[in-house]
């Protein structure tokens, strides 16, 4: 089949050539963005991934070549051989980086033809996000979607470079592996050799790189895919990557540092921004106590205030109540906002019951200092004046308190306060604040199953000064986990991991596992842990998030090129879809589910 190019071969891409370049022959290839005729001289911009070149097809320089130009439509794939030459006086777009030229084209081959688009391949696309990758091939062209991409990449080779002149060894780890609960649910994958059994696509590699490190490799990251199970949202997908990492001999410090000096070099290499380390440390119950979410965005005050000393004599019955419960009275106050009217507030309360609050109680501090609000009446002049103090309250103030379980408080004040942060305009989103959070709690109390969860996960070290409340106060064990928090996201979360086998066994005796349990689920990392096991940690950055935030988008599905829908569908393939009688036969599913069955009937 002869070559449909020709002898044309391409010579520069299409955000490439200058005045500097006039008089050149070039070859050009792309596709066409638009095309325009001007008292017969046809105008038609070329696009690529790189940007955008003028080309121009003239009847007095080839008529037939020029009749050939009026078929062409958008988006029809084209190669022109052609002179450089200045645009003329006036016509010159300071938009583009080759506004200065066009190309007077001397030969033109159509290399394919397209159909109309179901949308216009540009930036500013008004349609549906289902149309958009229902045809994601062509949702991709778009220059703000190819640019995203193309950060993407300058943020991996960024960090791969990072960890590679840091000693860091890139090894890959299994995708198919053993279901252990780590948060979220595992995507099983039917054995056909072992019918009945399944492995697991791993949630991350954490197992894996534990045992790289006691195998003596020092220092391991990866580039590397993940799969959770579980509800999505605008940052969640069911497959993501992470950039994770491991370290040996090493404590919080070193890996914190480590892990800086990678989000520095990224954010350089992709933004040409310098951001300064290291960053502020922040204790979580510090973090909870002001901003009431583990993940505080710090663009912008309305810190919370904790009233509960204050008001734990009050004679308001539903704030009485509630700290009698052990519950907290908490409150924000909303500067200069008491113009709120009251569908303001009712649209802010509905907010609030997102989150679990029963109510959302307000106080506007009216021009002459007087307060109100249903609530005032109930409190004494000696609480009114120190709440007056802790919220620093001041004509045209509105404060607004929620009194609950000490998390439906935090939640619902913590995302109320991101909320009105954005919808008062506080957020500075050319700002970029970085935070560590540390010493999380080393385990909660789950009420439905009622046990102990690990609040990260069962391999996460306790604190050494906090081994002597293991057993009799575990929700007062503080742990080794620390997470990077970027403008209220967390970007990335690790710790020290237990490296001894008899605290690794103690932690899973508190999260409620028998020895026969642990040993079938975890019995090949005790092992190893018994096997000589160097103190190490790590970290795992959210790739897909990190990249979001450095293209300023709202969704990571707008810097992956192959997303899932909220639903965890995808549009553009039809999965997930059916599997046929032989497939599901020859993998022994209907086994497989007896099987399991009788299991639990025993």
């Amino acid at each position: 089949m002869a070559d449909l190019l020709g002898d044309l071969r391409r010579t520069h891409h299409l955000n490439q050539l200058t005045a500097a370049d006039k008089g050149k022959e070039v070859v050009l290839m792309g596709w066409v963005q638009r095309r325009r005729d001007h008292g017969g001289v046809i105008f038609v911009d070329l696009r690529d991934r790189e940007g955008i070149t003028q080309v121009v097809f003239n009847p007095e320089t080839d008529a037939k070549m020029h009749e050939k130009a009026h078929t062409i439509r958008s988006e029809y794939v084209i190669a022109v051989k052609g002179m450089v030459d200045e645009r003329p006086d006036g016509m010159i777009n300071k938009n583009l980086f080759t506004g200065e030229i066009e190309i007077n084209v001397q030969e033109l081959k159509i290399l394919n033809e397209a159909e109309t688009p179901p949308f216009l391949i540009e930036d500013r696309v008004e349609t549906s996000e289902s149309i958009r990758l229902k045809n994601r091939h062509l949702d991709l062209r778009r220059p703000s979607i190819q640019k995203n991409i193309i950060k993407r990449h300058k943020a991996g080779f960024a960090a791969r470079k990072y960890l590679n002149d840091n000693g860091f060894l890139d090894i890959e780890t299994p995708f198919l592996t053993k279901s252990t609960p780590e948060g979220a649910r595992d995507y099983l994958v039917p054995s056909r050799l072992h019918q009945g059994n399944f492995y697991a696509l791993p949630q991350s590699p954490q197992l894996f790189k534990q045992l790289l490190m006691i195998a003596g490799f020092d220092r391991y990251y990866q580039i590397v895919k993940c799969f959770r199970d579980e509800d999505l949202r605008a940052d969640r997908q069911p497959e993501f990557t992470q950039i994770d990492l491991e370290m040996s001999f090493v404590g919080e410090e070193d890996v914190m540092s480590m892990a800086e000096g990678l989000v520095k070099t990224v954010f350089k290499e992709v933004l040409d921004m310098d951001i300064k380390t290291p960053f502020h440390r922040m204790d979580y119950s510090e973090a909870m106590d002001r901003y009431g979410l583990d993940k505080p965005d710090l663009r912008f005050g309305l810190e919370l205030v904790n009233l509960s000393e204050i008001l734990k004599n009050t004679g308001f019955k539903v704030f009485a109540d509630t700290l009698k419960k052990g519950g907290l009275v908490k409150a924000l106050n909303a500067k200069g906002c008491a113009s709120f009217s009251r569908k303001d507030i009712d649209d802010l309360t509905s907010f609030a019951a997102i989150y679990g609050a029963k109510g959302l109680a307000w106080i506007k501090v009216k021009e002459d200092g007087e307060w109100q609000s249903p609530i005032t009446k109930f409190f004494s002049d000696e609480e009114r004046e120190s709440m007056k103090n802790a919220l620093s309250m001041e004509p045209g103030d509105i404060v607004f308190f929620v009194a609950d379980s000490p998390s439906v408080t935090n939640d619902t004040l913590g995302n109320l306060r991101n909320h009105l942060g954005a919808k008062l305009g506080l957020v500075d989103n050319n700002r970029y604040e970085f935070l560590w959070v540390t010493r999380f709690p080393m385990f909660e109390w789950d009420e439905d199953e009622k046990r102990y969860q690990a609040l990260h996960h069962p391999f996460t070290a306790p604190l050494e000064s906090d081994y002597d409340k293991i057993d009799k106060s575990p929700l007062e064990v503080r742990s080794r986990a620390y997470d990077m928090v970027l403008n209220g996201s967390e970007i990335g979360g690790g710790s020290i991991r237990i490296h001894q086998p008899e605290i690794q066994e103690k932690v899973f005796s508190i999260l409620g596992m028998e020895r026969e349990d642990y040993e079938e689920k975890f019995g090949f990392l005790v092992d190893a842990l018994k096997s000589g096991a160097p103190p190490h940690g790590g970290l795992a950055f959210g790739f897909d998030r990190l990249v979001m935030i450095l293209c300023q988008e709202e969704s990571i599905r707008d810097v992956m090129a192959f997303p899932k829908t909220q639903k965890g569908t995808c549009l553009l393939t039809n999965a997930p879809s059916k599997a046929s009688f032989a497939q599901m036969q020859e993998l022994g599913l209907k086994t497989a589910v007896k099987e399991a069955k009788e299991k639990e009937e025993e």
